[in-house]
């Protein structure tokens, strides 16, 4: 007798990224209630189920949604403007100025863009990091992506707070308004060891622990970043970041390029998930993040863009594939950083940097978080092995379809949940409020 579900994809191949690494070719998903309730061989699961709907996705290749799991969505509205320049420079000569006067609305229409972009890349969840986190969060439950976030907590006035405390007041009220919620959860997110007081991080560590809340925070991102740790704690960022309790609780680390063995180690024994923000630390000159000794230490590593005005974009297709490139020169060994390690930063591990298990696979019984490409695109034929394919030729722009929790939220050209085109033309005089903020005519 037939099983009814919501909906039936048949994908040409299947990357699960389950624990197995199980490959499906001509395989299928049977979906309903947000849940894949089947998967397997198409021909098994068509005479098991009727569908509401089918995707012929006979032509596709479908993987895990990507997990972003360090980005600030909202820099869209600052892309392309501070280039070519070393990180504290591009910081408090371009960006906190320009920052300062960011209001809630151009921080919410600069954040659906940036939802946009990756779910027109296949990304399906995010970690970020941000000011007027509110509108954030708005934008991501408009856009329908799951995203980790909360206010930015700096030890100076930000534009959406004049102090640290109203910050993490900011972040126990968002705790309070997504609790529970399927898609949305909330952070604790000092910005980083040289723009914290010990003072402040011992809050945020405190109201994390309280509210049972994981942290986020840039940590040991370049030498520069160690040099001001050192002349104003004394120590060196990771061991500063331990002494004030941060690593005690479930912590997410962005970049972790300037750190010893030791630290490494410290990390890894405090289970601390590190994010690659490759592109972002090439295009800054920040420096190389450790992959072999981080691996060797089993260190688990995810894999982020940061944001759209350090990187400029924030597709994880191309992300992967940079990493992957990044670690065979820096190492000279082409074995380094091999397609499934880097697959695995953005899906499995990736998971771990959202303190959700329940994401980066294709499992039955987890949630329906998928993007599926288009394998008839010139740089995706012929297909020998998809893994590879799926890093090193993919672009981000053959994803046909992208979904989360069993809802499609962008396929073939159209977002189903805003308008795209209605965006466009309101993020037009958020530009020009940017180029005036900036000192800038174009």
């Amino acid at each position: 007798m037939m099983q009814c579900c919501d909906l039936l994809l048949t994908a040409a191949c299947i990357l699960t990224q389950d624990a197995e690494h199980t490959i499906w070719q001509n395989g299928a998903l049977a979906i309903t209630a947000g849940r894949i309730a089947d998967l397997g061989p198409a021909e098994d699961l068509r005479a098991r189920w009727q569908a509401k709907t089918v995707v012929d996705g006979s032509s596709m290749l479908v993987l895990p949604g990507l997990v972003n799991a360090h980005t600030h969505a909202a820099m869209t509205i600052l892309r392309g403007l501070a280039d070519d320049m070393p990180l504290i420079s591009w910081l408090t000569q371009r960006i906190f100025p320009v920052e300062a006067g960011l209001n809630p609305e151009e921080v919410r229409l600069g954040s659906l863009l940036g939802f946009a972009e990756m779910l027109r890349t296949g990304t399906t969840a995010c970690v970020d990091m941000y000011i007027h986190e509110a509108q954030v969060l708005e934008a991501a439950h408009t856009a329908g992506i799951r995203c980790l976030a909360g206010e930015g907590v700096f030890g100076f006035p930000s534009a959406a707070c004049p102090s640290y405390r109203q910050a993490l007041d900011i972040t126990r009220d968002l705790a309070a308004r997504w609790a529970g919620h399927d898609r949305l959860r909330v952070a604790v997110n000092p910005h980083s060891v040289y723009t914290t007081s010990p003072d402040m991080l011992l809050a945020c560590r405190d109201l994390a622990e309280e509210l049972h809340l994981p942290v986020h925070i840039h940590l040991a991102e370049s030498p520069d970043e160690t040099a001001r740790s050192l002349e104003q704690h004394g120590v060196r960022p990771v061991e500063h970041a331990r002494a004030c309790g941060l690593l005690d609780l479930p912590c997410t680390a962005a970049h972790v390029v300037d750190v010893t063995d030791e630290e490494i180690a410290l990390l890894a024994r405090k289970r601390v998930v590190a994010v690659h923000n490759p592109s972002s630390n090439m295009k800054l000159a920040s420096g190389i993040l450790p992959l072999a000794r981080m691996q060797a230490a089993a260190l688990s590593l995810a894999l982020g863009t940061d944001g759209a005005a350090s990187n400029n974009q924030l597709n994880m297709f191309t992300e992967m594939g940079r990493a992957a490139l990044l670690h065979k020169i820096a190492q000279n060994d082409p074995t380094a950083a091999s397609a499934a390690c880097v697959l695995d930063m953005a899906t499995r591990h990736g998971a771990a940097a959202m303190h959700d298990a329940r994401l980066g696979q294709l499992t039955v019984g987890g949630p329906a978080d998928l993007t599926a490409l288009d394998l008839t695109a010139p740089n995706m034929q012929p297909l020998y092995h998809p893994v590879s394919h799926a890093v090193y030729a993919a672009t981000g722009h053959e994803v046909r379809l992208t979904m989360v929790a069993g809802e499609i939220l962008y396929q073939d050209g159209r977002f189903t949940r805003f308008d795209y085109p209605a965006l466009l033309q309101e993020l037009r005089a958020v530009r020009s409020a940017v180029l005036r903020r900036a000192g800038t005519a174009h």
